[in-house]
């Protein structure tokens, strides 16, 4: 592993840490409470070091199967609902009681696939995600099987950690499985395959390398694991995939400890979400604004504030990308909307202080956050 490589993980901020249910649950004999309580000494330890991190947690059916005595995963849809009800109920107070035994608050989330392909509820769950880092809680986040149905039968909390780094802009996602990490085969069945230290994430090769499911508790298996990383690097998130059991493993990752398989994202955090903005060939409508707000944007890199803005155009929804243009019409950047374009009609030319008063509630005192926007090439 090279220098940069071993720098990843060491200077990560914000961390999504997926555990998958073999091992929470001790390959399905009920909840691991040691193995549990280890990893949130550790998150602790990292949150008290000033990074965020958030945890999505398998678990809930194979704990549902040991409450309910069944031996078997059941393949009917409402028996994986009902195990899956039974059992969150035992997830969430079993990690509640090992954070706060740490001296960390916690807030359990519920997500489904669907959750994220709706702009307002993704951008609903963003907010809260964010809103509960800021406070120093920790997220524990598993999805909403009790709801949903393709997702038990299809679905894997790999792909949820990928999209829930996406969701937040984590720097890292660290995959806890049962295996030490990615081979170029199978080592059960093939004695010459050679362990993968560190590859690029989203290289077709490694999907060949993969095999299909290794365990009967959960649903997931290497192959769906290297499609989260490939997911996650997206967004500019690097993976590592290691052994859960492994001896202080998050803390001995984020000090820049080779362990595990690394898969580097192959554009940085800022880079992708700035050039997936610019990317936006269709933008669903702009806003035109002062000579002030223009060299605040411009120049001081500020938020777009609603009193700056003097017209609207277009229909959009919160959450869309939309141009911000000069007082001659000229588009000096783009940018996420914080609101729709009816509720931006209303703000134009408004102070910040007044958003509450006006709409009846206020989602961000900015129209667009610097964060959120990327200056445009002016010829």
């Amino acid at each position: 592993m090279t220098t940069e490589t071993h720098t990843i993980l060491r200077d990560a901020r914000r961390i999504v840490v997926k555990v998958g249910s073999s091992l929470v649950t001790n390959e399905g004999r009920g909840l691991d409470e040691q193995a549990i309580g280890e990893w949130c000494r550790q998150l602790s330890a990292l949150v008290r070091d000033g990074r965020e991190l958030i945890m999505v947690s398998s678990g809930a059916i194979a704990e549902g199967m040991k409450r309910l005595g069944w031996q078997q995963r059941p393949h009917a849809l409402n028996e994986l609902q009902a195990a899956a009800a039974v059992g969150q109920m035992g997830l969430a107070q079993m990690y509640e009681t090992q954070l706060r035994h740490n001296g960390l608050g916690s807030a359990q989330v519920l997500l489904t696939h669907a959750d994220l392909a709706d702009r307002e509820r993704y951008l609903n769950a963003r907010s809260t995600l964010l809103t509960l880092l800021s406070h120093g809680v920790l997220p524990v986040i598993n999805e909403n099987d009790t709801v949903v149905n393709d997702e038990i039968k299809f679905g894997d909390n790999d792909t949820l950690g990928a999209l829930v780094a996406n969701l937040v802009e984590a720097d890292a996602l660290i995959i806890l499985t049962d295996q030490k990490g990615l081979y170029s085969a199978d080592p059960r069945v093939d004695p010459a395959a050679t362990f993968v230290h560190t590859a690029r994430a989203g290289d077709a090769q490694l999907e060949a390398m993969a095999g299909g499911a290794g365990s009967s508790i959960g649903k997931g298996g290497m192959i769906t694991k290297i499609l989260a990383a490939k997911r996650a690097a997206g967004s500019g998130a690097s993976t590592v995939i290691a052994w859960g059991r492994e001896s202080d493993v998050l803390l001995r990752l984020t000090k820049g400890e080779a362990i595990g398989t690394l898969l580097v994202a192959p554009t940085q955090k800022q880079q992708a979400r700035k050039q997936w903005m610019a990317d936006h060939l269709q933008l669903r409508g702009a806003i035109t604004v002062d000579k002030g707000a223009v060299d605040k944007v411009r120049q001081e890199g500020k938020s777009l504030l609603p009193i700056g803005m003097t017209a609207v155009e277009g229909e959009f929804s919160r959450g869309e990308v939309i141009a911000i243009l000069d007082p001659q019409g000229v588009e000096i950047a783009r940018g996420l909307a914080n609101y729709a374009s009816a509720e931006a009609r209303l703000l134009c030319r408004k102070p910040s202080g007044e958003i509450e008063a006006l709409l009846g509630c206020i989602a961000e005192p900015e129209m667009v956050h610097r964060d959120n926007l990327v200056l445009s090439l002016i010829p």
